[in-house]
C-alpha cells in the first residue's frame, strides 16, 4: 500500500513498512466525528499483512441513522482496505452491533470486492493456537436485552469525547499531556471496572467451551491480553480512543501495538474537513 497523501504525525519520512501474518482491528466507528480514521489510515499505509481481520463496528449504522459524518481519512481507510484485498490480503468481516445492517447478508456466506463477511472466525497462528475470532457484543447482557439503554450509553459515550476535547484543551494550555478522559472514568468507576471483568470472564469461557485456546474480540474498547483460566483473551482495542491493533509476528508471536504512542500522533490535531453526504448512500437498515 503506498503512503496517504497525509501524514498524521505532520512529518515525512521513509520509513519502510511493517509486514505482519495477520492483523486484527476493531471498532473503527466510521461515520463518527470521534473516530481516528487519520491514525488508521497512517497505520493502514504503514504496514501490510497476509490475513487482516475486521472484528467490527467498523462503519457505525447507529450514528449515520441519525447524522452524518464523513471526512478524506475515513474515505482513505477504505480505499487502503480495499487496495490490499486486491493485492492479495485475506480479510475477514466479522460485523459487531454498530454495523449489525450487515449480519442480515451472514446467511448468504457474501464475499464483497475479497472481503469475506462472517459471524466469527477460527484463526490459527503459526505456531498452531487456534482464537476464536467474534465481536463480543453476544456476551454484553445490555445490548443483547436492552438494546435502548446500548444507545442511551452511546449518546454519553459520544458526549464525553465531545467534553474529553475540551478537556484536553485545557490541559494542554497548562503544559499537560493528553490523557482520556472518558477511559479514566471506565477505571474508576466501580461499575464499569466489574462489567469489563465480567465481559472477559464470559468470553474466555466461550472459547474454554468452543475448546480452543484463546479469543480476540473487540466491543468494549478496551486493549488487553491475558490469560484467564488458562485461556487466552484478546481485545484489540479501537480506533476511537486507544488506537491500537492487534498483530500476528511471523512464527505466531502475538502483540498489542499502540499506534498513536509509537509514531506520537496527537489526539488535539484537528481532523480533515466534513465531506457532503452523498446523493446515492444506500439507506441503513
Amino acid at each position: 500500500m503506498n503512503a496517504i497523501p497525509f501524514d498524521p504525525a505532520g512529518q515525512i519520512d521513509s520509513e519502510p513498512r511493517a509486514h505482519y501474518r495477520t492483523v486484527f482491528i476493531s471498532d473503527l466507528h466510521l461515520g463518527t466525528r470521534g473516530s481516528r480514521a487519520d491514525f488508521l489510515a497512517d497505520f493502514l499505509s504503514r504496514t501490510s499483512c497476509d490475513r487482516l481481520f475486521l472484528v467490527g463496528d467498523i462503519i457505525d449504522g447507529w450514528r449515520l441513522r441519525r447524522s452524518w459524518y464523513w471526512d478524506a481519512a475515513h474515505d482513505e481507510v477504505l480505499r487502503l482496505i480495499l487496495k490490499a484485498a486486491r493485492g492479495g490480503t485475506e480479510i475477514v468481516y466479522i460485523p459487531g452491533n454498530h454495523d449489525e445492517m450487515f449480519r442480515a447478508w451472514l446467511p448468504m456466506r457474501l464475499e464483497i470486492a475479497g472481503i469475506k463477511l462472517c459471524e466469527n472466525a477460527l484463526h490459527v497462528t503459526e505456531d498452531g493456537r487456534r482464537l476464536l475470532v467474534m465481536h463480543g457484543d453476544e456476551f454484553d447482557s445490555v445490548v443483547r436485552y436492552a438494546p435502548f439503554l446500548a444507545l442511551l450509553g452511546d449518546r454519553a459515550y459520544a458526549a464525553s469525547l465531545v467534553v474529553n476535547r475540551w478537556f484536553n484543551l485545557a490541559r494542554r494550555r497548562l503544559g499537560l499531556p493528553y490523557r482520556s478522559l472518558s477511559a479514566w472514568l471506565k477505571r474508576q468507576v466501580k461499575g464499569a471496572v466489574k462489567a469489563i471483568d465480567r465481559f472477559e470472564e464470559a468470553l474466555a469461557s466461550e472459547a474454554r467451551r468452543r475448546g480452543v485456546d484463546g479469543v480476540v474480540c473487540g466491543h468494549i474498547h478496551h486493549a488487553e491480553m491475558r490469560e484467564i483460566g488458562g485461556v487466552l483473551y484478546i481485545n484489540d482495542g479501537d480506533w476511537v480512543e486507544s488506537c491500537t491493533a492487534l498483530v500476528e509476528h511471523a512464527g505466531g508471536r502475538l502483540e498489542l501495538i499502540d499506534w498513536a504512542e509509537r509514531r506520537r500522533l496527537s489526539f488535539l490535531r484537528e481532523r480533515g474537513r466534513r465531506m457532503p453526504r452523498p446523493s446515492t448512500l444506500p439507506e441503513l437498515a
